[in-house]
């Protein structure tokens, strides 16, 4: 059964963490992060590279921690990265509840 997502009420409350990959001319993919507040739909950061694992993604968060603060709550599905323990990790550290989807 498929659930409603939550609706923010506020700036920062919840974040959508997605990885997009492509192909560059030479055949090697890349990926693209994206972190987006789902309360305006602002694009908080988008991050290339050939490999972003667990590590580079929790950099990426405490910059933003930086400039923005932290969300309460941040949507990510099952990818390899998002289920880090690592990831996991920082956010217990952090207050941040990590939400993925029912399969």
């Amino acid at each position: 059964m498929k659930q409603a997502l939550f609706q923010p009420e506020r700036i920062n409350q919840v974040w959508s963490v997605d990885f997009m990959s492509n192909s560059l001319w030479d055949g090697r993919t890349f990926r693209l992060l994206n972190i987006v507040d789902d309360y305006n739909r602002e694009i908080l950061t988008m991050e290339a590279n050939l490999s972003i694992p667990a590590l580079r993604l929790i950099r990426v968060l405490e910059y933003l921690k930086e400039f923005r603060g932290l969300p309460e709550i941040i949507r990510m599905d099952n990818g390899p990265e998002f289920i880090s323990y690592k990831l996991e990790c920082w956010c217990k550290e952090n207050k941040i509840r990590l939400v993925h989807p029912l399969i």
